[in-house]
């Protein structure tokens, strides 16, 4: 996956969770829907470390392909 790719997977993602916020403004979510924003959450921040990863990676002169999507537990703990 190039970062164009991880980029747009990134708006993609994005745009899905904007619309199940407003599509509820006001409204509790249902059960699915709650699951589905927390994983729309965890995986944006799995796709916005791979793409530091990689850009560490190119910058440090080391293969960008190499870097790898990091489990919830781990991009989870991160400090924001």
């Amino acid at each position: 996956m190039d970062d164009n790719t991880v980029l747009q997977h990134i708006g993609e993602l994005a745009n899905e969770e904007l619309e199940l916020e407003e599509s509820h403004a006001g409204e509790a979510l249902s059960k699915d829907k709650l699951a589905r924003l927390h994983t729309i959450e965890v995986e944006l921040d799995q796709c916005w470390d791979l793409l530091r990863q990689r850009r560490a990676r190119r910058s440090a002169g080391q293969d960008p392909n190499e870097a790898t999507t990091r489990p919830e537990v781990v991009v989870e703990e991160y400090l924001q």
